[in-house]
């Protein structure tokens, strides 16, 4: 029997029941709702503002090199790269796994990302691989979906178009790893990929580099850009002119045939560096987008190490192309004139010592004065010269010329070369100084070390009239093509000289008569030269091994890595001189055969460009 009584009640408990339930849901959304929009709001906006919206760096595009005359040693041309967002991926190396079935990628360029990623904020873009082919950008476009946090970015790419001829002086940039991460403002390269190491690209990497914008863009769920919202833009870096002439730099390589060896040539008035050589060199390009692990080794491991930069960091004994400025220190301490004389028997001894230090003739040069001694290289003049001054006077008077010291140019890695004294050798072997070493001092040899750039510097401050100068690549710079080229503003020449004019006259006078005089070390090589005007020059050989006979050295009959360094300083015209030069020639044998005649090529090069 049905009872409608009881089933109204329980029928009212239900609908009740139902009511409470329906209420405290109610209750629990409004609660939820309120927590989420009144509590949690500015988090949970924070989060939605981020997932809606992205902010993205805009690299600015790198500065241009170029050289005086506006030809480009380094410019940018585009390309793709694959960049990562590290909080948008989750495990890096399974992504890793993953993208190699799509495009190419090698353990160095994996292994890079993964170094370079830890060292980076989470919510930075840290670049995996470079210069994507074309290919590689269409199978990653249709994977893409299986990779979110990737991306393909279009970006512009360092070139150098004279490859190997201008590596030791732009060097190149790499990509930016953990210990760069250290030094660099995160914010001010965020997005960048690439920063300078070595030579110009690191020295002015802070006005190459420029300045980063950002864009706010607007992304849907699948990352793609629905529209641009904000935009700060990015400010390019600055172009840079070079005082570097492309011409002349390939006239030192071809004046060189392929022999190891650094050349340089300075304007003497303003020291501008004309052109700058380390022979061998190598090719940047492969160091921009990361050069493999087996290239870089056989670059390192090459007996000619075309990495050295023979010119900052290579140490050679000067050789006789000291014996100008040992010649100066004599006239300016006043023990010498350029008229006084010595004989020359070939052989010279310190009173009370039976040792022989010899001349490099046999039977010796006769009566010589100042010019003579310096046409023919006479060693016995400068062995008495360097005793009469002292090794310390000596030493004094060539610190003037820059010598024990860097020039102070813009590169890095420059050496100090050494400039021997009884001081420094107290300091640095704990010694007393003999007089010996101050006999074979005279003549460039012994402890003396100078790096190509010195001597250069040097030879263009005794054509200049002896007043300091500094050695410098930067010649002005640019800060847009609507801009005009900024010259880089120069501290005059030292005013004080460091040698009387009628001294300088008498050893430019001499170093005239080493290539035009008829008793000149190096008269052989100028008669093979057509030229309508004068060089001063000075030739030097740096022994690597001496002989113990009185028998002559056959020095072509030595191996390869024996034979003596060839040296020669040179400027021109004499009688006002626009270029000096050093060249070191190694393994040459002798300065007259080896690097004299290219450096008359260097001059000459120069001068028919520039005739007046």
């Amino acid at each position: 029997m049905s009872n409608p009584l009881l089933e109204a009640m329980l029928q009212r408990r239900r609908v009740l029941l139902s009511f409470v339930l329906v209420c405290m849901a109610m209750a629990g959304l409004i609660a939820r709702f309120a927590w989420l929009q009144l509590v949690q709001y500015e988090t949970l906006h924070a989060f939605s503002e981020k997932n809606r919206i992205k902010q993205r760096p805009i690299v600015p595009a790198r500065g241009l090199i170029m050289d005086r005359n506006g030809r480009l040693l380094a410019d940018n041309i585009p390309a793709y790269r694959l960049d990562v967002v590290r909080e948008d991926v989750g495990d890096l190396e399974d992504m890793l796994r993953r993208l190699r079935g799509v495009i190419e990628l090698s353990d160095d360029e994996a292994e890079a990302f993964l170094a370079t990623a830890k060292a980076r904020r989470r919510f930075q873009s840290v670049t995996v691989k470079l210069r994507l082919s074309e290919a590689e950008v269409a199978r990653f476009a249709v994977d893409r979906h299986r990779f979110p946090g990737v991306e393909v970015v279009p970006y512009l790419n360092r070139r150098y178009p004279y490859g190997d001829l201008f590596a030791h002086v732009i060097g190149y940039v790499g990509r930016i790893d953990a210990a760069d991460m250290e030094k660099l403002d995160p914010n001010a390269y965020s997005g960048t990929t690439h920063i300078g190491k070595l030579g110009i690209e690191r020295v002015y990497e802070s006005r190459l580099h420029g300045t980063v914008g950002h864009e706010q863009v607007e992304v849907n769920a699948e990352g793609r850009v629905l529209r641009v919202l904000g935009h700060t833009a990015a400010h390019a870096g600055q172009d840079l002119f070079l005082t570097i002439d492309a011409d002349l730099q390939q006239a030192v390589v071809d004046a060189f045939e392929g022999q190891p060896g650094a050349a340089v040539a300075l304007d003497p008035a303003t020291g501008e560096v004309l052109a700058l050589v380390s022979l061998p060199s190598y090719d940047p390009n492969p160091f921009v987008g990361g050069i493999s692990r087996p290239a870089y080794a056989a670059l390192l491991d090459a007996p000619s190490r075309p990495l050295f930069n023979r010119v900052l960091q290579g140490g050679y004994e000067p050789g006789s192309t000291l014996k100008p400025f040992v010649a100066l220190a004599g006239l300016e301490a006043g023990i010498r004139t350029p008229r006084d004389t010595i004989v020359s028997t070939g052989a010279f001894r310190l009173p009370g010592h039976e040792r022989e230090y010899r001349d490099w003739r046999r039977g010796g040069h006769g009566v010589v004065d100042l010019t003579q001694a310096i046409a023919q290289s006479v060693n016995t003049y400068f062995y008495q010269l360097a005793l009469d001054l002292g090794i310390d006077r000596l030493a004094g008077y060539l610190a003037g010329f820059g010598f024990g010291e860097p020039t102070g140019i813009d590169l890095q890695g420059e050496a100090a070369g050494i400039l021997p004294s009884t001081a420094w050798k107290r300091a640095n072997r704990n010694e007393v100084w003999y007089p010996g070493e101050t006999v074979i001092a005279g003549i460039g040899q012994g402890f003396w070390v100078v790096t190509p750039l010195q001597l250069a510097k040097a030879t263009a401050e005794l054509a200049n009239g002896g007043h300091r100068i500094k050695p410098h690549l930067l010649r002005a710079s640019q800060s847009g093509f609507d801009q005009p080229p900024v010259p880089e503003p120069r501290a005059p020449a030292d005013p004080t000289a460091l040698a009387s004019p009628s001294n300088i006259a008498a050893v430019t006078k001499a170093m005239v008569a080493v290539l035009h005089g008829p008793t000149g070390s190096a008269r052989a090589v100028m008669a093979k030269f057509d030229l309508d005007y004068q060089i001063a020059g000075k030739t030097g050989t740096a022994q690597r091994v001496t002989r113990r006979t009185e028998q002559s050295l056959n020095v072509n009959a030595l191996p390869v890595s024996l034979r003596h360094n060839a040296l020669f300083i040179a400027f021109a015209p004499a009688e006002r001189p626009r270029i000096a030069v050093a060249v070191v020639v190694e393994h040459g044998g002798s300065g007259s055969e080896a690097a004299a005649p290219v450096a008359l090529r260097i001059v000459d090069a120069w001068l028919r460009k520039h005739p007046k």
